[in-house]
């Protein structure tokens, strides 16, 4: 479902380092909804599990934190927290588009939110409304991309100004 008014909206983040990580995904989780797609692009190490296992620690109640690691081999991990159900996708060792949906995506996003690293490899599958953040590493740091689409757009207004200094830009 697209959203009237804003159709995208783009910020850049400056992350000092994995305590940065898990605090951007501690906003995303209080901005976050059942059936939301939340997408985890960039390198190997970049920082998408961290920020994959942060979300799901934010929603998860604070004496039962699950361990979240990434599903590289088994593809995809369900988490029952205590706001919603989230399903943890990998994509890395998807090679066709159309492998996708052998995945149950539609169906977790039915049942909750999915967090999906490498988002990418979903091409046509891809939701038009969703979050995606592209993690890029710096020589002091990491920058992350966040990036709304649809109602996605809307809801990250105010995340600079949460955010605070470090705020690079918008878009």
């Amino acid at each position: 479902m697209a959203v009237q008014g804003k159709s995208s909206e783009s910020i850049k983040l400056k992350l000092a380092g994995p305590a940065d990580t898990v605090r951007l995904g501690r906003i995303v989780a209080r901005r976050l909804k059942p059936g939301d797609f939340v997408g985890l692009s960039g390198a190997l190490g970049a920082g998408k599990t961290t920020m994959a296992r942060a979300i799901i620690h934010a929603l998860e109640s604070k004496d039962r934190q699950s361990e979240v690691v990434s599903p590289t081999y088994t593809l995809a991990q369900t988490y029952e927290t205590a706001a919603m159900a989230v399903a943890h996708f990998d994509l890395y060792r998807i090679e066709r588009e159309r492998d996708v949906e052998e995945l149950g995506l539609t169906e977790a996003l039915d049942k909750g939110a999915a967090l999906v690293e490498w988002p990418e490899r979903l091409g046509r599958y891809a939701p038009p409304d969703r979050l995606t953040i592209v993690f890029e590493a710096t020589p002091d740091g990491r920058i992350a991309t966040v990036r709304g689409e649809g109602d996605w757009a809307l809801r990250l207004e105010g995340l600079s100004d949460e955010w605070g200094e470090r705020s690079l830009e918008r878009s």
